[in-house]
C-alpha cells in the first residue's frame, strides 16, 4: 500500500516529540487538540506509540542528548513516516545555533517533509501546514 492509499483510508495518528524545547511550541500543539481549534476535524490524533505513527511532530533545537533517541524513533516508526518540524529551533534552530551541545539541523539528520514556522506557531499555521501536508499527499 502507497502512502497516498495509507492516507486515504485512514486519519494520520501522529507521534510528537519534543527535542529539548522550551515548551511553547507544545503548549500551542495542545491549543491545537482544544474544541476552539479542534484539529482532530481533519483525522489528526496524538499518539503515544511510534509503531503506530503516520506522522513525526518535532519541536525544540536538536540537542546531542536526544539526537540517539530521535534515530532510534524514526528506525522504529513504519515506512512512510512523514517528519513535520515545528517552530524556529526544530526548522533553524533559531538562536541556539552556535552552541556548543547542539547537534546539525533536523533535516541534516532525518528527512523533514514539512516546515511549520514561528517562536512558537499559532495554532492556525499549525493546522495550515497539515492541511497542506495533507493534499500534497493526495495529489502524489
Amino acid at each position: 500500500m502507497g502512502l497516498r492509499e495509507k492516507i486515504l483510508t485512514k486519519s494520520l495518528w501522529v507521534y510528537h516529540i519534543s527535542a529539548g524545547s522550551c515548551n511553547n511550541c507544545d503548549i500551542e500543539i495542545l491549543d491545537c487538540l482544544t474544541p476552539r481549534f479542534d484539529i482532530e476535524r481533519f483525522g489528526m490524533q496524538l499518539i503515544g506509540s511510534i509503531r503506530q505513527a503516520d506522522v513525526l511532530l518535532v519541536t525544540g533545537a536538536m540537542n546531542k542528548k536526544s539526537l540517539g533517541r530521535l534515530k532510534i524513533l524514526y528506525e522504529q516508526a513504519p515506512k512512510p513516516c512523514l517528519v513535520v518540524a515545528v517552530g524556529s529551533c526544530a526548522t533553524s534552530q533559531h538562536m541556539f545555533r552556535p552552541s556548543y551541545a547542539l547537534e546539525d539541523a533536523l533535516d541534516k539528520i532525518i528527512p523533514v517533509d514539512l516546515y511549520i514556522a514561528g517562536c512558537p506557531p499559532k495554532p492556525e499555521a499549525i493546522i495550515a501546514g497539515i492541511v497542506k501536508l495533507i493534499n500534497k499527499v493526495n495529489k502524489l
